[in-house]
C-alpha cells in the first residue's frame, strides 16, 4: 500500500508519542505532561509561569490544562503559589523532583532522536526539516483561508 504524506506524518507522530509515553511512564506522567513540565522549568527562569501561558503555548483548553496541572501537582512535580496582587492567580513552581525528571527525560529524548536519525545523512535530515516546515506552513495558510 502506498502512503501519502499525511499518512506518513500520522504514522510517525503515533510512533513518537507512543515511545515518549513509554519513556515517561516510569515517572508517572505522559509525554504531553513531560513537555509541559519542561516548558515550565525553562520559562520559570525568566519569570512567573501561569496556567494561561500553557493554554496559549500548547493550544490547550482551560479544563485540559487544569487536569494536567493537577496531575503534575499530585505527582509532586509542581506547586501552585498565590501571587500577592491577585488571590485567584497562581504561579506554577516546579519542584526539585521536576528538575530530576526533566533531566532524565531530556536524556531519553536525545537517545530517541539519535535512534530516529540513525542511517539518515545530515543532508537528508536538512531536507526533511525543510519539507516538514513547508508542509506546516501550507497547512497554516490553508487554515487561515478557511477562516
Amino acid at each position: 500500500m502506498k502512503r501519502d504524506c499525511g499518512a506518513w506524518i500520522i504514522m510517525l507522530s503515533h510512533k513518537v508519542k507512543k515511545r515518549l509515553n513509554e519513556m515517561t511512564s516510569d515517572f508517572g506522567i505522559t509525554g504531553v505532561q513531560s513537555r509541559i513540565l519542561g516548558y515550565i522549568l525553562e520559562r520559570c527562569q525568566e519569570g512567573p509561569v501561569y496556567q494561561k501561558d500553557l493554554e496559549d503555548v500548547f493550544g490547550l483548553s482551560r479544563s485540559t490544562a487544569t487536569g494536567i496541572l493537577q496531575l503534575l501537582e499530585k505527582n509532586g512535580l509542581l506547586t501552585r503559589e498565590s501571587v500577592s496582587w491577585d488571590a485567584r492567580l497562581k504561579s506554577l513552581v516546579p519542584t526539585e523532583k521536576a528538575a530530576q525528571v526533566d533531566a532524565a527525560m531530556k536524556k531519553a529524548i536525545q537517545d530517541m532522536e539519535a535512534e530516529m536519525i540513525e542511517g539518515v545523512s545530515p543532508g537528508q535530515q536538512q531536507v526533511f526539516l525543510e519539507v516538514a516546515a513547508k508542509i506546516s506552513e501550507n497547512l497554516d495558510r490553508g487554515s487561515a483561508l478557511r477562516g
